[in-house]
């Protein structure tokens, strides 16, 4: 099974660079500490190793006076600021670093990670899109399922991940489909993605499948980026490799059941296997 973390929702910049939220998804995020100096965070781009100088720049060599700023601001927003703190997008960042710069026993793989938390995402270019009602919001919470193991077992590892986000709607019978994304789908990190649709009756004009889960496979992206290794039999250490998969989309799940199980005149019925959690209710009904 998995074990339970409680995990922080603020985490430094290099967590978010571990799992791939930065520098790339940098727009996405909801960043937690106050802005820096203009000249501060100018000089931090400067001085970081990975910065492609604009033409005006030569042999690292400043040739920029005051009025340039505003022209130099806009390679500001693809360097993660040392020290900044963030709002998880997703419990994957907590839960996944918690290996970083380290080196595991590989008789302890796979490791299986879960937590409920509040999720933050600033959904920067979703103008427009499901910007009514709890299908796309800026805070939601979320059940992350994080797998650390061993590049033998990892496909494996997704297999397994996958049924177990399944299991959540097959216990709910709500409908579903998988999807297998394509390499323009997929996120940055990720080797192979799986996507599981729900349908909701309530969606577009008849009804639509819309996304309630995605596992993925990360291979050693993320741990070379973390430097999480494990030790294996011939006492070597290499890198793990890393997976991450929605357990259940709290809001989205609560549409879907919602869609699903209303009657005509309104009522919702309570799927079985949620009764005992409300004191046996079966039906929520207007009184």
């Amino acid at each position: 099974g998995y074990t339970e973390v409680n995990p922080p929702l603020l985490v430094r910049d290099d967590a978010m660079f571990g799992t791939a939220q930065l520098p790339k998804f940098r727009e996405d995020q909801f960043a937690a500490s106050p802005p820096i100096d203009r000249f501060e965070e100018f000089s931090l781009l400067v001085h970081h190793m990975n910065f492609q100088f604009p033409d005006w720049v030569q042999n690292g060599e400043l040739k920029l006076s005051l009025d340039r700023l505003d022209e130099f601001q806009k390679f500001i927003p693809k360097l993660p600021i040392a020290d900044k703190h963030w709002l998880i997008p997703t419990a994957e960042v907590p839960l996944t670093n918690l290996v970083r710069e380290s080196i595991l026993d590989e008789k302890e793989l796979p490791m299986r990670l879960t937590a409920l938390t509040p999720c933050f995402r600033a959904e920067a270019g979703a103008a427009g899109r499901d910007t009514r009602g709890m299908i796309r919001q800026h805070q939601f919470t979320k059940v992350e399922l994080v797998s650390i193991t061993t590049p033998e077992e990892s496909k494996n590892e997704h297999e397994r991940m996958l049924s177990c986000a399944e299991e959540v709607l097959k216990k709910l019978d709500l409908h579903y489909r998988v999807m297998t994304l394509c390499t323009g789908d997929m996120g940055f990190a990720s080797q192979k993605t799986y996507d599981i649709e729900v349908w909701m009756p309530g969606q577009g004009e008849g009804g639509m499948y819309r996304e309630i889960s995605s596992c993925s496979v990360c291979g050693d992206f993320q741990a070379r980026r973390m430097d999480a290794r494990s030790r294996g039999p011939d006492g070597k250490p290499r890198f793990v490799h890393t997976l991450n998969g929605s357990g259940t989309a709290v809001g989205r799940a609560l549409i879907a059941v919602m869609e699903t199980y209303q009657q005509e005149d309104g009522s919702i019925v309570v799927p079985d296997v949620l009764q005992p959690y409300m004191g046996g209710l079966k039906v929520i009904a207007k009184e």
